[in-house]
Order: C-alpha cells, then structure tokens, then sequence
C-alpha cells in the first residue's frame, strides 16, 4: 500500500481490495518496523490504541451508507501540538506536559473525524516546535528523540514539524498534519522529498493547538504528492468562532470570491499554461547545487506553458528578522499562558514560568543537549500592550506586507513567486545545533501569505525543494502550478537508507 495516493487507496477500498481496517494495520505494522526499530526513525511519538475499532466502524458505514469524503478512512498522522480528545496525549514532545489527554478535538481534528480520517498516531518534532533554545536540533524532542532523515539518517529531517513529514516519505502514512510560525512544513517537507502547504494565514484555525505566535502560526498539510495536500486542505479548512483569524476566510467565501471547491477543480486544468511567474533571483545563490536543480524547474515551467518574470525582487527581505523575533517572544508567553490555563487537570504546568521550572528542576531529560534560553527571554517580556511589541507588529505588517509581497505581486503582476525551498540537509549535531544550508520561510510566514513545497530534484542524493508563493487565499492557483510542474516533471524517489 505504500506509495499509493489518495484516489488511489479509495478505489481500491472501494473495490474490496482491502478495508480501512486493513490499511490502518498496514499503516501500524510500518511504524513497528521503522519508527524504534530498523532505521529508527522516530517519526511517531504515540500511536492510538482505539485504530483498528475506528477504522473498523468506518468500514461499516461505508457499506451502508458511503464515503463521508475523500478522507474516509483514511489514516492520518498529526504533529505532536495538535489537541486530540481521544487515548493521545498532546505536549509539543515535552516532559512537562505528560499528564492525561486534551478534554476537546482541536478545531481541525473535529474537521478530520468528521470527514472520516482515521488519526492514527501524533508525529514527533522539534520539542516545543523548535521554540525552547537557539542551539536546538531540530527533530529532537525529550519525549521521542531524535527523528531522522529517511534520505540518510545521519542528517536533519529539518523542523519543527519534523516527525510529520518523516511519516509520509517514508511511507508510513499518506498523509500527515504539521504546523508552521516560519519554515516549520516548509523545510521538513522540502527536505524530505515531499509536498507541503503552508496555508494563507485564517484559512486554517489554530484552536486547539500548543502556540508560538498568533500572528504566523497555521496547521498544513504534507503528502506526497500534489493533489493528496489539496484533499487533505480542502479538510482543515474552514471558519472557527474561536479562531477570530478565520473569519478573513469565511469573509473571502461569502463574498464569492472563493470557491472552496477551486483546490481539487484547479487540479484539472493545465494550470501552469499562460500563468504569470516571478523568480526572486536575489534569494537564490546560496548554493550551486540547488541553483542547478531550480534552474530544471524554470525550464520545465515554460515548457509547461509559463511566462517567466525575472529577477522580481522582494524588498526588505531580512530587515524584520529582529521585529519577528520579539514579536515571537511575546506572543509565545502571552498565548502559552493562555493555553496551558485552558488544558485544566490535564496537565500540572499552567503558566511558562512553571514550565522553565520543570526543565531545570529536569535538566538531565528535558535539557540533555540545548538549553531554553527562548523560553527564559519569553518570560521576561511584557504584556501585549507594550510599545516594544507594538512596534515590531507595525514592522513586520509593513515590510514583509506592504513594502514586501504586497509591493512585488503590484508591480510585476504575477501568479506566483518561485524560489528554492531549501538547501542539502546538515547533519545532526547535538553540540552546535542545526546548521541552515539555505532557505525562504520567512517573506510568506511572516505576511501571513500562502506558500507551497514541491519535490526539485536531489543534490547528492539529499533533496531539494521548490516553494511557490502566492497572494492570500491563492491556494487554488498555487496548486494548480504545482500540480502541473509535478505530472511533466516528476523527480520525488522513494528513500533507500532503510
């Protein structure tokens, strides 16, 4: 069953080729195989003891009443900050949460059930998503270790939503849900060989989830291929009333000016034909290699039937990196505050200085190789009314905003904007901490603009990504460029190291 899409796995169950039951045991047998055995992966931090009853109801109710959706059935990995109701516990990998499991679904779970995915297991990632230490290795966390790259296991998976893209490149799931404040789907998906969205932000609600930063943080989803994400988006998308950022969303709906249906639609077209896209030469360069791999990508594109504009370049590019940061820094204590008071009983920290207390009074487990020095930094800033904090939102809205995307999607008029995703993946390092080869998160992260990864090519075997960036609420014309550079060039190779 490995390597089959979506469509496909739906035909096939619904031919009798196997049940969802039988798709669900496979899915749990691959992860006793890889996750602490074999290749030890460590993708998967807990796995749902209720599976094989869940999938086995939902086969009966395809016998009698149908397919819910696409999703039905379907198993489905969740990064480890996503609240489930259910047998799972969810503590962004740390220690300190370990207690009893959420009281309520997340907005985006209720989402999935509802559509009739099976959530099979919570994914490893960076501990705190990769918020707790400057010198952090990304994929690592107290709870489940290190998770590895299935393209060689010596190397990062790349963070924080590490675990999740683990599980579907190596085939262990076919989809998966991860989270993003900046580069977090990004880079794990490009560094391991497969599609992922970072959505336009208030596509996707965020309750339910552990936070870093209200302003950037967003779920997504990753798949192996192009169409798999845009079903499983089309899933996780929706308004919220605890969410007040989806309300951007269902106001984009009520007006007409998106059809929720456009993601898969879109899918059918020829999407690149005539489309309008923009190469932002000044943030490639970083590396040779990739250069060569990306250049491929050009090519294919105007093969496709794409007019490319060159050299659009994004302005103030790198001049919020400060701003960003300290609006990171408030906004985590601000919204983890508030988080950890709703879980209640279910856990026995409830305010971040608690939590710094725990990892010191813990420092063998929890703090082995990285410190926290993010979070101390967190807790000694202010309110959200503070001028510091203030002023750096004012920042960031204008220079990655309107001074940034805004200004280069005005004046060149393109579809997309299409840069590398990422470099070659380093190795791990639990002195040093991750060692960046190159990448471009943070323009789409911190405007709150939509951004999708696709498989490139491979630079010694170790692979590269394409990231497409678009307008807000673009999803459907993103994919459909997407989608088509993916069917006339195809290069995502299964992982061998295992």
């Amino acid at each position: 069953m490995n390597g089959l899409s979506v469509i496909d796995l739906q035909e096939m169950m619904g031919q009798g080729a196997f049940s969802s039951r039988e798709l669900c045991q496979e899915t749990l047998s691959r992860i006793a195989r890889l996750n602490i055995q074999g290749p030890e992966l460590r993708a998967v931090i807990e796995e749902n003891p209720d599976t094989l009853h869940i999938a086995a109801q939902l086969d009966k109710e395809r016998e009698e009443k149908g397919l819910r959706s696409l999703l039905h059935g379907i198993p489905i990995v969740l990064k480890d900050n996503i609240d489930t109701a259910d047998a799972m516990q969810t503590t962004a990998g740390s220690l300190a949460l370990l207690g009893k499991p959420a009281q309520n679904d997340a907005h985006i779970v209720k989402r999935l059930r509802d559509a009739g995915a099976v959530v099979i297991a919570k994914a490893n990632l960076s501990e705190w998503a990769n918020f707790r230490s400057t010198k952090s290795s990304s994929g690592w966390s107290s709870r489940g270790g290190q998770c590895r790259n299935p393209y060689d296991l010596t190397r990062s998976p790349c963070g924080s939503s590490s675990g999740s893209a683990v599980s579907v490149a190596a085939g262990i799931v076919p989809l998966a849900v991860g989270t993003e404040t900046d580069g977090s789907i990004i880079c794990p998906a490009s560094m391991n060989s497969i599609v992922g969205i970072k959505p336009t932000m208030g596509r996707v609600s965020r309750s339910g989830i552990i936070p870093i930063a209200f302003s950037q943080d967003t779920a997504g989803p990753m798949a192996v291929n192009v169409a798999d994400a845009a079903i499983l988006l089309d899933a996780l998308s929706g308004y919220d009333t605890k969410d007040s950022m989806t309300e951007r969303f269902f106001e984009v709906v009520k007006k007409g000016k998106l059809n929720q249906e456009t993601l898969t639609y879109e899918l059918k077209t020829k999407g690149l034909q005539g489309r309008k896209i923009g190469i932002p030469r000044h943030l490639c360069g970083f590396d040779p290699r990739v250069d060569r791999v990306f250049e491929n990508h050009i090519r294919m594109m105007e093969k496709a039937g794409a007019i490319i504009v060159d050299d659009c370049t994004i302005p103030e590019v790198d001049s919020y990196d400060s701003a960003e940061m300290t609006i990171l820094l408030y906004e985590f204590k601000h919204f983890l505050n508030s988080y950890l008071r709703e879980r209640g009983d279910t856990i026995n920290i409830h305010t971040l200085e608690e939590l710094i207390s725990f990892n010191s009074e813990n420092s063998e487990k929890v703090m082995p190789h990285y410190g926290q020095e993010l979070l101390i930094q967190a807790q000694e800033k202010g309110t959200l009314k503070e001028e510091e904090y203030l002023s750096a939102r004012e920042t960031c809205r204008i220079k990655a905003g309107e001074k940034g995307l805004q200004k280069v999607f005005e004046e060149h008029t393109v579809d997309a904007l299409v840069i590398p995703s990422n470099g070659p993946a380093w190795k791990i390092d639990h002195v040093n901490g991750d060692r960046y080869t190159g990448g471009n998160s943070s323009s789409a992260a911190v405007s709150g603009y939509p951004s999708v990864t696709i498989p490139a090519g491979y630079v010694q075997g170790l692979p590269i990504g394409t990231t497409f960036i678009g307008k807000p609420f673009t999803e459907g014309k993103l994919l459909a460029c997407a989608h088509a550079l993916e069917q006339i060039y195809p290069v995502r190779e299964e992982p061998k190291n295992y």
